[in-house]
């Protein structure tokens, strides 16, 4: 498709100079006997012609000669001071740590009240309560009426809580779909922790920025702050259980080094090896990143499940555990189990592992997943573990056999373990908790309420406009304090209350930071916390979670720190400066700014984080201060144009309720007024913000002129214009009328990378200030649509003083039709030097394609118009390959460790037939006759009835996105070639080019010889490559450990703690007929 080159003719005196220039030259080159088909001269013409029209437009409309000439005016006003970087990042930490510790104190009003109420309360076995449960509440059954545990519940929509309906004066109860609501147990659980409600309540009082608390009961159920409605999915399950959440297992628990062995003898083949692999997974889950473990499978040999790490053990992360639930599916039944092999194995593994120093130096375990023991090996016991018992013992017994519980059973309470029995697969996670109360016990008896904070993680209840929330959770132990059960050491559950990360980033003043400045946080074990380039989430919409996001290390974003200087730093703890070059990719990865970053950082006292600041050099590293009366900063600020950055913090409107529904200038306006005390507000934020107001305020009544004045606005193309200052302010003028605009996502909430943000300023104010000064950076916007909407930007920076350390005060802009800009390039690529009209060369020639490219290689401009928006190196390969031998060009080279990459995975659609009625009922009827002759066959009846049903869904496979890490190249110009000639050879033909800088702009004219087919030449793409490890590679990866810090409390053991409560046998009995009737009854639902 040909794109349409008509265009108004230039008329301006100088065109004509440059004409006349050009005939001299032009004339010089051919007398020279030299003969270049694309004369660089007429290229040279055209793209002055080109550029001095574009700036007259873009300084007319943008405004950017009058506000220079504004802020020159109050140069002698205002005062430069460069920022101190260290004093920076320790003040923030300081301002974190007061709003992580008022999050604390609310928690430990919580425990406090929660262990009253209970030392209180006697245990009543018959106790009946009506309590709120969260699926219940407000429904009725077919009569109308209320149905039991629910009742009315008054909800209403609050804005704090995203609009969700709540009710902030009580709370409601949650409990798992496989527990019993009305257990006797919970039921008095429920009733002693009604006292929390009135806590709840006075906590959201005192610190109105509070979200969810919680109380997560070890019995399972689940209290929540304020009250709101649950709903199952839609298979009508609640699978929530509080207990196998990160935040109750750390704050529940200490740190643990953890070896499970799997039996994997002939006995344990079909259904007795599926539940062992499901009892491994949910041990998984109850690790965390601060926990080491392996996973070891025995018959009559070892085999470590993960063969490359021998001998060793890994962390519990995201990203470990995965990969080892990967080789659980490999795992298959031979053989002979032989247990005292595979116990002195894993004595040792534990002992060696923690000489080395780099476990968790605190709790052992030994989870063993077997079907049965023949002896109590009480030797190897005696000979590694006693008499001190460091390692703890869980049995996992697998099935209905009890012939060899007792076995299992003296080895739990020999060793301070906890023994359980599995029958079925419905048993696996509640029997896996118990472990979890057993490793609680020192820390309940030390009464030791160790504060928690958990790493970053998704919340999918609320969503902020951008997706599903990040967010920290702070937790304390909730303990029993009754002297008669002291010993026992009884965890009665876990307090919490979620922290958005936005929170954090409402603390740091972003005017501070500068243009490319930024806060980050990382955790005790190096992983981010918050950070301008993490990115969690992906798919439409930016709702779907990545595997691993909440384990992504501080060096995979800082990748340019080869030695992990800064983060072993920040993970020790320590307070200092660092200094690196960095590219930093924008503009969804398709660009590239290269700075040279100073770091700051220091630890947040009372948490594990570590926070840092990172400031770019030259204009980065400098502030100022302006000062005009209050008076006239209001007046300007009032103005409707007017609009500052919502994500930045000028007052705090969340301190107090009635504060909430202020908009920014409205809490200033009321903070400025001295009528509003409680009103907290930065004080130098908004002096900044009322002098950038005044000094901005004439571009309001000039951009009013250009719109009335309508023989002056003859540039119908021109949109939009806009500026931004360095406090977050901004100003916008519509040269048309909104419905008339091309592009209506510019400058608004949809449009994340071109408005302030919390964390980075806009992407066009970034890029025009790394412009020379005085020029214009242009750009296609690569999320603008078709053809019929499609805009250029324009932008400038504007510095405050003639010198290499000024600060940047602002930047200007206009948004115009993409085809009004074209036009005007067309225009002037028509222009030709000759006397007699007939030019030596045109872009209109069949022999010739000319293109407009921007510093990092995209084509704004092209004769073919799907080429838009491209890289030049896709459409001319040969002439980009040329351009970067030359050293037009330089290839950058970025990394991404938090990529995703397609791959091809068997998968199986069980999960739909399971689904199916009919194919339920069927696999029941068969699961109960096979229980029938279970005893008698070893479970084999099974694995010939699974394979029949499973056969089908094994066949199957689809594509699915997995982590990745991906290398992937970018583009930028050299500034300092000008223009450049080359000349390429295509087998033999000679295809030239020439390329000439557009001047007071980021643009390029290449103009190509296209007689040539030089399609040898493959096109120049910037699509990612997987960066493909081999399996040594892998195999040190994965025994790669970085440096981490551990917490600073342990509690492995207490000389009081009794051991004798170690488990029991499972009741074996149970009625064929009563399971049938329970089948029955979940297959068949009201």
């Amino acid at each position: 498709m040909q794109v349409d080159r008509s265009g108004v003719l230039f008329s301006a005196g100088s065109t004509w100079l440059l004409l006349l220039l050009s005939t001299l030259s032009i004339g010089v080159t051919g007398v020279g006997g030299t003969h270049q088909s694309i004369p660089p001269s007429v290229v040279k013409l055209w793209a002055s012609a080109f550029g001095g029209e574009m700036k007259s437009i873009s300084a007319k409309y943008s405004g950017s000669q009058l506000l220079q000439k504004k802020y020159k005016e109050f140069e002698r006003a205002v005062r430069v001071e460069e920022i101190d970087g260290l004093r920076l990042v320790k003040r923030l930490a300081e301002n974190m740590e007061e709003m992580f510790h008022k999050k604390a104190q609310a928690m430990k009003r919580l425990v406090e009240a929660a262990e009253e109420a209970h030392l209180q309360h006697e245990e009543d076995p018959n106790l009946q309560y009506e309590y709120f449960n969260a699926v219940l509440i407000n429904e009725v059954d077919e009569e109308g009426n209320s149905v039991e545990l629910g009742g009315e519940f008054i909800l209403h929509p609050n804005d704090h809580f995203n609009n969700l309906s709540v009710n902030l004066n009580l709370s409601v109860v949650q409990v798992p779909t496989n527990m019993y609501n009305k257990d006797s147990a919970i039921v008095n659980g429920v009733y002693w922790s009604e006292a929390l409600n009135k806590v709840f309540v006075d906590n959201f009082e005192r610190d109105p920025s509070l979200i969810w608390q919680y109380f997560g009961s070890a019995k399972g159920f689940f209290r929540q702050y304020p009250g709101i409605k649950w709903k199952p999915d839609e298979h009508g399950v609640i699978a929530f259980d509080c207990r196998n959440r990160k935040w109750y297992i750390q704050a529940a628990t200490s740190p643990k080094d953890v070896v499970i062995l799997v039996d994997v003898s002939g006995s344990m083949k079909g259904l007795r090896l599926t539940i062992a692999r499901q009892t491994v997974s949910s041990i998984l889950d109850t690790l965390g990143d601060d926990d080491f473990f392996n996973i070891i499978a025995y018959n009559e040999e070892l085999h470590y499940v993960e063969p490359c790490l021998n001998g060793t053990l890994v962390q519990a992360d995201v990203t470990n555990k995965d990969h080892f639930r990967e080789h659980l599916d490999k795992l298959f039944a031979q053989g002979i189990g032989m247990l005292d092999i595979a116990l002195t194995e894993a004595f040792n593994l534990l002992s060696d592992f923690n000489e080395t120093g780099r476990g968790s130096e605190c709790s052992q375990a030994i989870m063993l997943v077997t079907d049965g023991a023949v002896d109590t090996y009480d030797a190897i016991f005696a000979k590694y573990n006693w008499p001190e018992r460091k390692v703890r013992i869980f049995p996992y017994l697998i099935g209905r056999e009890s012939a060899f519980a007792e076995n299992l059973k003296w080895m739990a309470c020999a060793n301070k373990g906890y023994f359980t029995q599995i029958s079925t697969l419905a048993d696996v996670q509640e029997n896996v908790m118990e472990y979890l109360h057993v490793l609680s016990r020192p820390k309940v008896i030390d009464r030791e309420h160790d504060t928690v904070w958990t790493e970053a993680y998704i919340d999918s209840t609320l969503e902020d406009g951008q997706g599903p929330v990040l967010m920290t959770t702070v937790a304390m132990p909730v303990f029993s304090t009754k002297n008669e059960t002291r010993n026992r050491g009884i965890l009665l559950g876990v307090v919490g209350t979620d922290v958005p990360v936005s929170e954090l980033l409402k603390t740091i003043p972003k005017y501070k930071l500068g243009i490319h400045g930024y806060a980050f946080a990382i955790t005790n074990n190096g992983y981010i916390l918050t950070h301008p380039d993490l990115r969690p989430l992906y798919g439409d919409g930016k709702k779907r979670r990545k595997p691993n996001y909440s384990s992504v290390d501080l060096s995979e974003v800082e990748w340019e720190d080869k030695e992990d200087t800064l983060r072993n730093a920040m993970v020790n703890r320590k307070t200092g400066t660092f200094s690196m070059e960095v590219k930093k990719s924008v503009d969804k990865g398709k660009r590239v700014l290269i700075l040279h970053n100073d770091y700051y950082y220091t630890d947040i006292k009372g948490t594990p984080f570590s926070l840092g600041v990172a400031l770019s050099r030259g204009h980065g590293k400098y502030f100022f201060r302006g000062n005009v009366t209050v008076e006239e900063g209001l007046h300007d600020l009032e103005h409707p144009d007017v609009a500052l950055a919502d994500e930045w913090t000028y007052c705090n409107t969340d301190e107090h309720p009635e504060h909430r529904y202020l908009h920014q200038i409205e809490a200033i306006k009321l903070y400025l007024s001295g009528h509003e005390p409680h009103l907290y507000c930065d004080k130098e934020l908004i002096q900044e913000v009322l002098f950038d107001a005044v000094v901005t305020a004439p571009l309001e009544a000039y951009w009013t002129s250009l719109v009335l004045n309508k023989s002056e606005n003859s540039d119908k193309g021109v949109e939009i214009a806009y500026l931004g200052t360095r406090t977050g302010l901004s100003r916008i003028n519509l040269f048309v009328v909104p419905d008339e605009l091309t592009s209506k996502d510019f400058l608004t909430a949809e449009d994340r990378e071109g408005v302030f943000n919390a964390d980075h300023f806009p992407l066009w104010y970034k890029r025009a200030a790394e412009q020379v000064p005085g020029t214009f950076v242009y750009s296609l916007p690569f999320n603008t649509g078709s053809e019929n909407k499609s805009v250029v930007l324009a932008s400038t920076a504007i510095q405050l003083l003639d010198e290499r350390k000024s600060p940047i005060a602002a930047a200007v802009g206009i948004q115009m039709k993409l085809e009004f800009f074209q036009k005007k390039f067309w225009t002037a690529s028509r222009q030709c030097a000759a006397l007699d009209g007939k030019c030596s060369i045109s872009c209109d020639d069949e022999n010739i394609n000319c293109y407009l490219i921007d510093n990092n290689g995209f084509i704004l401009v092209a004769e073919d118009y799907t080429l838009t928006g491209n890289f030049f190196g896709e459409a001319e390969g040969a002439v980009m390959n040329k351009l970067l031998q030359m050293g037009s060009f330089k290839r950058v080279t970025l990394y991404d460790y938090q990529a995703l990459c397609w791959v091809y995975s068997e998968s199986s659609d069980s999960g739909r037939t399971l689904l199916d009625p009919y194919f339920a009922f069927f696999s029941a009827v068969k699961w109960i006759l096979t229980e029938l002759v279970i005893f008698l066959v070893e479970f084999n009846l099974y694995s010939w009835w699974y394979s029949d049903l499973t056969a089908k869904a094994q066949r199957t496979g689809r594509t699915m996105q997995v982590p990745c890490d991906t290398e992937y190249p970018a583009f930028i110009s050299e500034r300092t070639i000008k223009e450049n000639t080359g000349n390429i050879d295509c087998d033999g033909c000679i295809k030239s080019f020439v390329i000439q800088q557009i001047p007071s702009s980021n643009l390029f004219m290449v103009v190509v010889d296209n007689k040539c087919d030089c399609s040898m030449f493959e096109p120049i793409t910037m699509d990612p490559i997987e960066i493909m490890y081999n399996e040594s590679l892998k195999c040190e990866r994965l025994k790669m450990q970085k440096d981490r810090r551990r917490p600073d409390t342990c509690h492995p053991f207490h000389p009081e703690e009794n051991s004798m409560e170690c488990g029991g046998a499972v009741n074996l009995t149970q009625s064929l007929v009563t399971t049938l009737l329970c089948l029955l009854v979940a297959l068949f639902p009201r």
